[in-house]
């Protein structure tokens, strides 16, 4: 591997266990709200949120939704399959997402070898970029929240950029709030469709963590791939 002085890197789903983190906090999200009073099974509820929230997000990603619309629909879909809630208000909507937030946003957990890699890019004196999709208010929290923090000599939010990854407007932010140069940038990332095909546009050389399929076949393929945050050391 050449060497590099930059690195964009993504947080949630990368370094921040933010689905590990999710699960708990809807639970406790159920319990709050007590939405066993409408839901038989809290299972049909989790399973319709994980559904809508992977679809909301990618139509999001694109661009094609705003970050409100999300919010409310989200849990709007989910919510409106309990017994007595079809007609669920926004005003609801808003403070179940609000309260689930405020969960999500105070849970440490990471991503194994997250730390560890950090750790490691530090050591071999590159700068750290966060390159995030994620909401401003709570992507801040997170990283607190997890101790990451620190390590990063850049927070870049596509709220900020004006645009989401993996569009060239982001990318062009990333460069211009970081001061980083293409030629030395590695962009590290779980998400082929919007950290790795983004990078890669912007003529970046990528790693795709292939967290959650190892038999996933990219039809670009990226510079590296690996399954594990560890590999990245090996390379």
């Amino acid at each position: 591997m050449k060497q590099y002085k930059d690195i964009f890197i993504d947080f949630d789903d990368t370094l921040y266990d933010t689905r590990g983190n999710a699960i708990i906090s809807l639970a406790e999200t159920f319990d709050y709200f007590s939405l066993g009073r409408y839901f038989d099974d809290p299972e049909k509820f989790y399973a319709s949120y994980w559904k809508t929230n992977i679809d909301l997000w990618s139509i999001y990603n694109k661009g094609e939704i705003s970050r409100d619309y999300l919010i409310v629909e989200r849990f709007r879909r989910p919510l409106s399959e309990g017994k007595g809630l079809e007609n669920v208000s926004e005003e609801f909507c808003l403070e179940v997402s609000d309260k689930f937030l405020e969960f999500c946003s105070v849970k440490p957990g990471t991503v194994k070898g997250a730390r560890e890699l950090l750790d490691y890019l530090k050591g071999l004196g590159c700068r750290l970029h966060i390159c995030s999709n994620g909401f401003h208010e709570v992507q801040y929290k997170k990283l607190r929240a997890c101790g990451l923090y620190e390590y990063f000599d850049t927070i870049i939010l596509s709220e900020d950029a004006g645009a989401n990854k993996p569009s060239k407007q982001f990318f062009d932010y990333a460069f211009e709030k970081s001061g980083a140069e293409v030629a030395t940038t590695l962009m590290i990332g779980d998400n082929y469709n919007t950290d790795i095909i983004g990078a890669m546009d912007a003529g970046l050389d990528t790693i795709l963590y292939n967290r959650w399929d190892p038999d996933f076949v990219p039809p670009r393929k990226p510079t590296y791939i690996v399954n594990e945050l560890e590999e990245i050391e090996k390379l």
